[in-house]
């Protein structure tokens, strides 16, 4: 039998019966989902070898972050001049986006996108509509991979007299 280590791994038996010194193949699928960095996972085979009754395969992979956003929040003091604030979207190297949608939650704030500096960077520009009162948005990032990943970054206006965040 073989024991995948979490519901993110299946492990199949090419054969379910593998006699004494006959090879097997096990078949290992890991679903990455949103996962990134060194991600270690395992599968238990259990025989019934006396002498050697689990085997526990260990397979780690490394997954690259698609998109970095620098900074993920941008924020305003309240009375402060209105001016967009820029978040800086890299994508990986072996990945290629050639659109980027950004959308707020909030009609208080606007999100442009436009090429940045280099092949593989966007520049968001993000500017509320008023800064005399607390406002909050969310903001939804898409870039046009497949499939479909989406990121979030946040826009505040401060309270009057909050300290910086």
């Amino acid at each position: 039998a073989v024991r995948p280590s979490c519901g993110c791994t299946t492990a199949a038996l090419a054969k379910n019966d593998v006699a004494p010194g006959e090879k097997g193949e096990i078949t290992a699928t890991f679903n990455i989902g949103d996962r990134t960095g060194v991600q270690t996972k395992t599968v238990t085979v259990d025989t019934d070898d006396a002498k050697v009754p689990q085997t526990v395969l260990t397979f780690k992979a490394t997954i690259a972050q698609l998109l970095d956003l620098q900074p993920t929040f941008v924020f305003w003091q309240a009375n402060e001049p209105a001016q967009p604030k820029t978040i800086i979207a890299k994508v990986a190297k072996e990945v290629t986006v050639k659109k980027m949608d950004v959308v707020s939650s909030s009609g208080d704030f606007t999100a442009k996108v436009e090429p940045g500096k280099t092949a593989g960077e966007f520049k968001i520009q993000v500017q509320p509509k008023d800064t005399t009162k607390p406002l909050n948005a969310t903001l939804t990032i898409k870039p046009d991979v497949m499939p479909e990943k989406v990121y979030y970054a946040a826009a505040r206006v401060m309270p009057p007299g909050t300290a910086k965040p």
